[in-house]
């Protein structure tokens, strides 16, 4: 599950709920597993950065994921309208592995015909 920091500091006017934010992400579908990001468990925390920037700690399934252009675009489209500056801080550590995928990922997998 996505840590949705309690470290942040407290919202500020303008900044959108982290778990807002988390929804509005579920929007963005690996283009290879077409599947949400949240729910593949790609979204490793969401966290308001001292300069107010939403950070959003996040991995891909492989670290030469070529697709990665892609899920940046995807990630834009999804937050441009709810949140005004936001950076990804891409984690490789620990490595994306399926145990991350939550239930209902599991479930949208099946849906499209993987054996999960």
């Amino acid at each position: 599950m996505t840590d949705i920091s309690e470290s942040s500091p407290a919202l500020v006017a303008g900044q959108t709920d982290l778990e807002d934010v988390e929804e509005a992400l579920k929007d963005v579908i690996d283009p290879e597993l077409g599947v949400n990001i949240v729910d593949l468990g790609l979204l490793y925390g969401l966290r308001y950065g001292d300069d107010g920037a939403l950070l959003l700690d996040m991995t891909l399934t492989t670290a030469a994921c070529p697709l990665q252009d892609v899920i940046e675009e995807q990630v834009e489209n999804s937050l441009g309208p709810i949140v005004d500056e936001w950076r990804i801080n891409w984690v490789w550590m620990p490595p994306w592995g399926p145990e991350r995928i939550t239930d209902d990922g599991r479930d949208q997998m099946r849906a499209l015909g993987f054996n999960i």
